[in-house]
């Protein structure tokens, strides 16, 4: 029996069947039923399929009819969903596979290659680590070392001086944008007159020497050039023992030289002189930066890069005529000073000389722990007779600062500029009095 479908039994021929209650099927083998012939049917739907009241009775019905006894089996048709995704291919598979090796591939090598480069091994293994901030670490704060010495640098120069016996080199900076540039006197003395400077960025000019003021050990050149960068002053009187300094110059002709330090004294009182030379005094700022020949007549900086000395001489323990190096002292002179005489220089061509009015001799006696210096001869119109001091008295302090030997008086008396008024306690016998003394220039 069948529902209206093509059906072919088993060496029989394909029967259509008609509509219902149509007359006799045409001629053919009678047909059995198999339930007839005692082989179980299997029915394609539930067991009340036929009775299910919701069936639509025009609907299509697949009649599966299982093959005889003996009879080869036949396998169900397997229906497939054309809208289902589909299993990938072969070829699929292999290229999928491929781009992704090759995408891992490029992705671990630049991967490999950039921790190579900026952790400069080669090795998997990655010391140290990465950058946080590259742009903020390239800034330097202005008030750190480094901020200081990048300001202060293009200020800075080389000074070479011929001569006689071929050339002398030490280190200036320049003080105006005219041109003025401050050094020591010894760098340029017993020069021919033709001096050259040489700028941090490496060009020179021609420079003449304005003026010169042995004493002092300063002197003052000129180039004629545009754009030059002049340097902050600062105040020498303000300085306390301890405060951070940096050096600037050209030590043993190494330009662009910046070392670090600190005030290790001050008012530090020596006299210094070439033989032959004039007798130079300093109150001198001290400093453990390390200064060597070439520095002289470079700057000393403060921590916010303003000049507060001139690096002039530093001590050795070589013997004469042997080549000095740093041992940790070095002694500049005090900007105020400096400054003072490179005004003179530039205004008159030369420089005042502050004087008290008396010549020194040798200390006083011991009395109170103070030796003092002793007044070999005072001028009956200087300063001090103008302030009652009277030849052998004998000098304790000035403005508070231990008198024990001449060398003390003259320096300090050099620091201060004419017309300054200090303090002054003598010992007059056994007696002990405070004078004030207004200085005065020197009449050379």
């Amino acid at each position: 029996m069948t529902d209206g479908w093509d059906w072919r039994r088993p060496g029989g021929t394909p029967t259509q069947a008609g509509p219902p209650g149509a007359g006799a099927m045409p001629a053919g083998p009678p047909t059995t039923s198999a339930e007839a012939r005692g082989v179980p049917t299997a029915s394609p739907w539930w067991s009340d399929a036929l009775a299910d009241p919701w069936r639509d009775p025009r609907a299509a019905a697949a009649v599966v009819v299982p093959g005889l006894a003996g009879g080869p089996e036949v396998e169900p048709e397997q229906v497939t969903d054309p809208d289902a995704p589909g299993r990938p291919g072969l070829r699929q598979l292999l290229l999928i596979s491929l781009i992704t090796a090759l995408l891992a591939g490029a992705l671990g090598g630049t991967l490999g290659y950039t921790f190579a480069v900026r952790g400069g091994v080669t090795g998997g293994t990655m010391l140290g680590a990465g950058p946080v901030d590259p742009p903020a670490l390239a800034q330097r704060r202005p008030e750190s070392l480094a901020g200081v010495a990048e300001r202060v640098l293009p200020s800075v120069v080389t000074v070479r001086v011929a001569s006689l016996g071929g050339a002398s080199e030490g280190s200036g900076f320049i003080v105006s944008a005219e041109g003025h540039v401050v050094t020591n006197d010894h760098v340029v003395a017993g020069g021919t007159g033709k001096a050259t400077v040489l700028f941090n960025d490496g060009s020179s000019a021609p420079a003449t020497v304005v003026g010169r003021d042995p004493e002092s050990d300063i002197a003052v050149m000129k180039v004629s050039r545009s754009g030059l960068r002049p340097v902050e002053f600062g105040d020498s009187e303000a300085l306390a023992v301890g405060d951070p300094v940096l050096a600037v110059g050209s030590p043993l002709s190494l330009a662009n030289t910046v070392t670090a330090g600190i005030v290790s004294a001050l008012d530090r009182t020596m006299q210094a002189g070439e033989p032959g030379g004039p007798t130079r005094y300093y109150a001198a700022i001290q400093t453990d930066a390390a200064v060597n020949h070439g520095n002289s007549g470079g700057p000393l900086v403060d921590g916010a890069g303003r000049v507060i000395g001139v690096n002039s001489t530093i001590k050795s323990l070589v013997a004469d005529g042997q080549e000095a190096g740093n041992i940790g002292l070095a002694f500049a002179i005090p900007i105020n000073q400096a400054k003072r005489v490179t005004q003179d220089i530039i205004g008159t061509g030369k420089a005042r000389r502050t004087v008290i009015g008396a010549q020194v001799g040798g200390t006083g006696s011991a009395i109170g722990g103070a030796d003092g210096v002793r007044l070999a001869a005072v001028e009956p119109s200087g300063p001090a007779a103008g302030a009652g001091l009277k030849t052998g008295d004998v000098i304790l302090r000035l403005n508070g600062r231990p008198m024990t030997n001449p060398t003390d008086l003259i320096a300090l008396v050099r620091k201060f500029a004419p017309g300054s008024v200090v303090t002054v306690e003598y010992r007059r016998g056994s007696n002990r009095q405070n004078a004030s003394v207004t200085l005065a220039a020197d009449a050379k």
